[in-house]
């Protein structure tokens, strides 16, 4: 008789696995309250500490730590001296394991739960037998999802042998499962027990959500995962009410804007191209916010993603629907806003959190071979500024200072941005000198940015910088100072009567 071990937190379909075994021939192992459930179903069982002589002890968390279970794994059969050796200690083969593991990840998860709570459910006998199992896949069927038990028992049924193959992907699936278990457990461990940093190994813990039509471009393979155990209001915690799936593009640009819009507590707009702003802007309302925003660049706009941080209203709506919008991210809808945005087929709208403030840990960026990891750019954009110019900014400036400052951290380097009233008016990204970078900028302000503020993520090497703010009329510069030639470039403020205020933090983003 082929011997069976089933051991389940997830009780789903077990009491039909059970069933389905027994009726083939199959004697039933089982432990604890998988027993229970299945002996209550009328399936015939031995409990695992009768199998084993020794009872299950410390409040359960010693079941099947005992050699006639892993023995009975383990064992090859292929190996005459395996099967001698299990003759004389009176193991017998268990042929099919049927396990997933406590409830780690929900238990983390559950609001109301201790850390004594969690560390109770960190499962040790269900991850070994899986492992012994997958590691002696050749002799031993392993079964960690529920998802997995039809399509080994219908052949079973038939009085089919399931291949080596299938049972090698049966294993893989097991050491991915316990992995990424582990990865969930020494990620939470860390948070909690080691906050400052990393020790000598890193594992990470994702979810696949979802393939993705292609990556960046169509030749491209992508897939969308989420962080195992998320923090709530991420922007991968979005809920989609509306439009075509989401695209690897679709997916970078909508962290990007959300992270930005959450930069403000007024009412607040962000247009995103290519992950960089194109149009931001704060009003008394959305509706102002978001005008403000698509003016700032009608034309990068088109086809963009724009994230709210208040709910959108039916007259908000009206506007957006004027532009063709690729998403439209806010914390809720109204009724009257869906029925205006709906009557667009492609558009996307999603909900998320965007009105709160959400605390990311850490950057990681993939380098051949290996990972540079980073904490996020979270310094505060309301810092302390020193003023170092002979002109004292006013208070209006300050206040578009400060908003330039919030915006430009979010900017591809090297990077400017220009801005007034609470509004960009020109953003120069990613060039590869900073001359260049606010040529486009200030190109893009046109006459609007007389009177207006400049910001630049990094420090000015030169005057030429200040030079060209100056003839397009800029009142008043932030940047973070540290220049060798900061001095040159305070004269160049004081000759052309421009405040210049140092927050003395870059914000490079590469």
């Amino acid at each position: 008789m082929r011997r069976a071990l089933i051991s389940v937190s997830d009780k789903h379909g077990v009491v039909e696995l059970g069933k389905r075994l027994a009726a083939i021939g199959f004697e039933i192992l089982s432990t604890g309250g998988t027993y229970r459930v299945l002996e209550e179903a009328g399936v015939d069982a031995t409990e695992v500490s009768e199998a084993t002589g020794f009872p299950e002890c410390f409040d359960g968390r010693v079941k099947t730590l005992h050699p006639t279970v892993h023995g009975g794994i383990l064992a090859r059969r292929d190996s005459e001296k395996h099967q001698e050796e299990a003759a004389k200690l009176g193991i017998e083969m268990i042929d099919l394991v049927a396990v997933n593991l406590y409830p780690f990840r929900q238990t983390v998860q559950k609001p109301e739960s201790t850390l004594e709570d969690i560390i109770e459910n960190i499962d040790i006998g269900g991850p070994t037998m899986l492992r012994s199992a997958a590691k002696n896949y050749h002799d031993v069927l392993v079964l960690c999802d529920p998802a997995d038990y039809e399509a080994v028992l219908e052949p079973l049924e038939r009085g089919e042998a399931i291949s080596v193959e299938e049972r090698a992907k049966l294993a893989l699936k097991v050491f991915e499962h316990t992995a990424h278990y582990d990865a969930m457990i020494a990620s939470f461990m860390a948070k909690t027990f080691r906050p400052e940093g990393f020790g000598r190994t890193l594992s990470l813990a994702y979810d696949v959500v979802q393939p993705l039509r292609y990556g960046e471009n169509p030749h491209q393979k992508a897939w969308f995962l989420r962080d195992a155990l998320p923090a709530q209001g991420a922007s991968t915690d979005f809920k989609q009410l509306h439009g075509k799936e989401l695209s690897f593009n679709n997916l970078n640009d909508l962290d990007a804007a959300v992270r930005m819009v959450r930069e403000f507590e007024a009412p607040a707009a962000v247009a995103v191209k290519h992950t960089n702003p194109c149009g931001v802007a704060t009003g008394s309302d959305l509706v102002s916010a978001y005008v403000k925003a698509h003016d700032a660049d009608p034309v990068s706009i088109f086809g963009g993603i724009v994230a709210l941080n208040r709910e959108v209203d039916r007259e908000t709506a009206l506007e957006m629907s004027k532009t063709f919008l690729e998403i439209i991210v806010a914390p809720a809808f109204s009724e009257a806003a869906l029925e205006v945005l709906k009557a667009k087929k492609n558009i996307r709208l999603l909900t998320l959190p965007t009105d709160q403030a959400f605390e990311d840990d850490y950057d990681i960026k993939r380098i051949e071979g290996g990972l540079l990891i980073q904490q996020v750019d979270a310094e505060p954009a309301d810092m302390a500024l020193k003023v170092v110019t002979d002109r004292v900014p006013t208070e209006d400036e300050l206040r578009d200072l400060r908003f330039a400052w919030s915006i430009c951290r979010h900017v591809k380097s090297n990077a400017i941005l220009v801005a007034k009233d609470g509004v960009t008016l020109g953003v120069g990204p990613g060039q590869t000198n900073r001359v260049g970078a606010a040529e486009i900028a200030l190109k893009q302000a046109g006459e609007e940015a007389k009177g207006a503020v400049l910001a630049s993520d990094a420090f000015f090497p030169f005057a030429d910088s200040v030079e060209s703010a100056a003839a397009a009329g800029i009142a008043a510069i932030i940047q973070p100072g540290g220049s060798v030639k900061d001095d040159e470039v305070i004269e160049a403020c004081n000759k052309f009567g421009i405040a210049m205020v140092f927050t003395g933090v870059r914000h490079f983003k590469h």
